[in-house]
């Protein structure tokens, strides 16, 4: 980067409060900062408004309220990608998880010669840093690997928005079975947006390797479009075939949110088989830009707030 390059790069944080915050934050100027304080900053940061923790009303308001005051245990279990397992073989059965090839605390303990020819490997408590996707071992540069996976493993997650249930995982490397499906770039992710319990919206999103190919809509439970969508992402022109097990996703949505204020339920469907993703709890980290934006108090509307705790 050349020094006009530079000097443009600065004043955009001395003069851009967003751009200031998130630059300093990212470099964990701010990671002794109480919870609720870096939150209300980061609010302003990224949404632009003041964070209402007294009053919370939107979705994403109350989103950021159960970080600082609703700290169920089971939140830490549901978060922990390998923890969760157990909880999904209790809740629905052994059958909707993509099979487990290994569990290690390092990477210098992972013996890569006993691994498949495909696998992925990835970490426990975060949301990509560190992950691997191997489609062909004989390509694959293990010493890159295993430097990115420790800096997965390095990485404070709960630090980059305070999502308390990320604070006490403890951080592992899990290896899963390649399903090349899901390499498909058609293939669509379904997520659930459950709400005590309840099932109220599908979040659909595919092609997203690429920003520019990615797309991503709401729809009803009986499969039409609502009438919002995010900001930051193009809906889908035409709007894919509704699943083949819509109405057992749906179940299994209410079984594995039963009981919370807020799950988000994220599925896969595979040659008519359905495969667990993950759970969760903050969409976006709390800060979804929905558009038209009183999506986001109609979201809100549908949240009851569980007690402190």
């Amino acid at each position: 980067m050349d020094i006009k390059h530079v000097i443009k790069y600065g004043i955009k944080l001395l003069t851009n409060y967003q751009r200031r915050f998130n630059f300093l934050a990212s470099k964990g100027f701010y990671d002794k900062m109480p919870d609720e304080e870096f939150l209300v900053r980061l609010y302003k940061a990224n949404r632009g408004k003041k964070l209402d923790l007294e009053n919370p009303k939107t979705f994403n308001e109350k989103l950021q309220w159960m970080k600082v005051y609703d700290h169920n245990p089971l939140y830490t279990i549901t978060s922990d990608k390998y923890a969760v397992r157990d909880y999904i073989r209790e809740k629905i059965g052994e059958e909707y998880l993509v099979p487990l090839i290994g569990v290690w605390d390092s990477p210098d303990e992972i013996d890569f010669d006993a691994l498949p020819e495909q696998f992925v490997l990835k970490c426990n408590h975060n949301s990509g840093v560190g992950m691997c996707i191997c489609k062909d071992k004989s390509k694959l540069d293990i010493e890159k690997t295993k430097k990115n996976l420790q800096k997965g493993l390095d990485q404070n997650f709960y630090l980059v928005c305070r999502e308390w249930q990320y604070k006490n995982i403890k951080r592992r490397i899990i290896c899963e079975e390649f399903l090349s499906e899901l390499d498909a770039g058609d293939l669509i992710n379904y997520k659930i947006y459950c709400f005590n319990g309840e099932p109220k919206m599908f979040h659909i999103s595919g092609n997203m390797a690429t920003h520019d190919g990615a797309r991503l809509s709401f729809l009803t439970l009986d499969w039409k479009p609502l009438p919002f969508c995010r900001k930051d992402y193009l809906p889908f022109e035409n709007l894919p075939a509704e699943p083949v097990n819509r109405e057992k996703m749906l179940d299994i949505a209410r079984v594995l949110s039963e009981g919370l204020p807020f799950m988000r339920v994220d599925l896969y469907e595979i040659n008519g088989k359905i495969y667990f993703s993950e759970l969760t709890l903050d969409p976006c980290g709390g800060y979804s830009p929905f558009e038209p934006e009183e999506w986001d108090l109609k979201l809100g509307e549908w949240l009851t707030l569980p007690d402190k705790r």
